[in-house]
């Protein structure tokens, strides 16, 4: 039986549907391996850009090689089975959908979280030489996807307006890790090193994640250019996009987990009975929240060329009531036993809030290319978020046709790793075949492993506006 408590371990459910878990960017998840060629510059943040892409003439299907990997032994996810694998568990579901290639390349992570989770650590950290985890930059991340109707409510040549209704599940997830430098030194070691004696090993890790349903009501606007522009194009024009969602919150668990490596004077795993326990999760639980979330966009459309602005999670927060906390500790990490679990005790209610994210993007479109850039700022308010937000990130790319080939490039820079991606697309008018070869690093060592995307495109022969 594990000894992780359970509720912790069943936090990976929900990190697969949120697909985020923290590390995951917008190639991991995207469908679409024209725009993942290109950067992932697709994965628009700014909600007119998305009214923009709504109206573009071609569907996507993607061929999701990846899911081979991560199906091919189910029980990792699994926390009743002795097979079950936390790490490996949310690496699969940060990057599902693509083949990545060396993706189980790091054999003793299991080792040791098998180990760690079981109470049973090898009092020789050599062992767990080659699986060294890192400090990351603090990841949050967002599932929002909203189905709906705009509805008409007036139109002419020069303006249209719409009312927006819809609903869609809405899921966080925030992911933070430490690990001691020197641990890391130990690990990250080629041969066997010299355990420092009489040493601590700090480790502190929170995984939070909230699930709720939105509500949405919101405004899509366009207006045409005056005259004095001289647009030429059927679609150009300003777009103007607000949607106000209010969130009944019905799931929220957090789990802030401190952990420590303690030696003795011959460099080995001990017990020391002068300190505090050497794990300690503190669970914080609830089942009702209320909130609401403020999304805006601009985007335009003129000769060619597509600019917008956007921000993200305005006023976003839920407020979750009935909330309890538990205390669960472990007397020691390498001779078994269960967790003291404490009782539960009623806690105050706790507003959870999320960055606000601001997004600008760029584009020009002409016949036989593209080129399209789009940054974005993250901001938070949180005090454990000081100095450790994942907060920049960049895609950029560019794409050249010519005949039935349609070779593509682009870079992105996210959790303060610079990402290359290539693509080659093959156009036969309604129909095309899309590939594109990218760098992940959706993995707790923050290892670079080449990822494969390859996807089918359906109508316009071209895509862009």
């Amino acid at each position: 039986m594990k000894t992780l408590p359970l509720f912790l371990r069943s936090l990976v459910v929900p990190a697969l549907l949120l697909g985020l878990a923290a590390p995951a960017g917008a190639q991991n998840w995207s469908g679409d391996a024209r725009k993942i060629g290109m950067g992932g510059v697709g994965s628009n943040e700014n909600l007119a850009a998305k009214t923009i892409e709504k109206d573009e003439s071609y569907r996507v299907i993607v061929l999701p090689f990846g899911l081979f990997q991560v199906l091919e032994n189910p029980d990792i996810f699994d926390p009743s089975s002795d097979d079950f694998d936390l790490v490996r568990a949310f690496e699969y579901a940060a990057s599902p959908l693509h083949y990545t290639f060396n993706r189980n390349d790091t054999g003793t992570g299991a080792d040791f979280i098998h180990d760690l989770t079981n109470a049973e650590l090898n009092r020789n950290l050599n062992t767990y030489r080659g699986f060294v985890p890192v400090t990351q930059p603090i990841g949050y991340g967002l599932a929002h996807p909203s189905w709906g109707v705009a509805i008409p409510v007036y139109k002419t040549d020069k303006v249209r307006h719409a009312i927006y209704v819809g609903a869609g599940p809405y899921m966080t997830m925030r992911g933070d890790l430490v690990v001691d430098p020197a641990l890391v030194d130990i690990l990250d070691s080629e041969t066997d090193v010299v355990i420092p004696p009489n040493t601590s090993f700090p480790l502190t890790s929170d995984v939070r994640t909230e699930a709720a349903l939105a509500i949405t009501g919101g405004y899509r606007g366009r207006f045409a250019w005056p005259m004095s522009m001289n647009a030429k194009g059927d679609r150009d024009g300003l777009y103007v996009a607000v949607n106000y969602s209010y969130l009944r919150g019905f799931f929220l668990e957090d789990g802030a987990i401190t952990g420590r490596l303690d030696t003795n004077g011959a460099g080995l795993l001990t017990i020391n009975l002068a300190l505090p326990p050497p794990l300690v999760v503190a669970r914080t639980s609830s089942r009702e929240g209320n909130g609401h979330v403020v999304d805006l966009g601009v985007a335009g459309l003129v000769n060619n060329w597509e600019l917008g602005f956007g921000i993200k999670g305005i006023a976003n927060q839920i407020k979750w009531t009935d909330v309890e906390g538990t205390t669960y500790a472990l007397a020691s990490l390498f001779l078994g036993g269960d967790f003291i679990e404490s009782p539960t005790v009623p806690l105050d209610d706790v507003t959870i809030k999320q960055p606000v994210q601001y997004t600008a993007n760029a584009g020009y479109h002409a016949d036989h290319w593209t080129a399209m850039a789009q940054f974005t700022k993250r901001t938070s308010d949180f005090a454990a978020d000081d100095d450790r937000l994942d907060s920049t990130a960049f895609h950029g790319g560019a794409e050249y046709r010519f005949g039935l080939l349609e070779p593509r490039g682009g870079v992105y820079y996210s959790r303060g790793l610079w990402q290359p991606a290539v693509g080659l697309g093959l156009n036969l008018g309604k129909f095309g075949i899309d590939g594109a070869l990218y760098s992940s690093s959706a993995n707790v060592e923050r290892m670079r492993h080449p990822t494969l995307a390859v996807s089918l495109r359906f109508g316009s022969k071209n895509p862009n506006p």
